[in-house]
């Protein structure tokens, strides 16, 4: 077993306070332009994760792949047992809510903000974690730029900040690239 002295606890929250610093630091401009509702507003946050990525395709083709949630988990790792409720294609609308399980736990969702080809956002709960997930899709000369940024609350966010603060960043940034290998195929 590992005895962790006061000296290490320490190292450890002031570098875990420090990452969700620069995670919001990396996230501007982006952060600011998503419509936080106040309970997830960063300054409010346990942990926060920003992600961005270019991708050479539309934003149309984008959202039309992005919202198509059943399918997540043919082409991303991180999602598994995505089902919409009320929905026989497996498609995200405005206000839908779904189950899903990731990082081993499952989730109940629901749809927050749905802005065709631009904004796509869900409230997910647990009973150890609450989590604000917003995706933007911002026209580029070449495509299109997609911003996926998650605000989190609760027992596990402060955990998983502290331990394994990289994980979800990693997963959400695999989700990024598979995304851009689905939406560029496509066009």
């Amino acid at each position: 077993m590992i005895k962790l002295t006061f000296p290490a606890l320490t190292f450890i929250f002031l570098t875990s306070c420090y990452s969700l610093t620069r995670s919001v630091e990396a996230g501007k401009p982006y952060c600011d332009k998503i419509r936080w509702p106040e309970e997830y507003k960063l300054s409010e946050a346990d942990f926060y994760i920003h992600n961005r990525i270019d991708i050479k395709a539309s934003p149309e083709t984008v959202w039309n792949i992005l919202i198509k949630a059943e399918t997540w988990p043919d082409w991303y790792e991180g999602m598994s047992n995505v089902k919409v409720q009320g929905s026989s294609e497996g498609t995200l609308e405005d206000q839908s809510y779904f189950t899903f399980r990731t990082m081993g736990r499952d989730f109940d969702g629901t749809i927050r903000e749905f802005e065709p080809f631009e904004r796509l956002a869900w409230e997910t709960t647990n009973d150890k974690l609450n989590a604000y997930h917003a995706w933007l899709i911002v026209p580029t000369e070449e495509g299109c730029r997609v911003i996926t940024d998650e605000s989190q609350h609760g027992k596990l966010a402060r955990l998983q900040k502290t331990f394994l603060p990289r994980k979800l960043q990693n997963l959400h940034d695999l989700w990024l690239v598979e995304l851009k290998r689905k939406a560029e195929g496509a066009e």
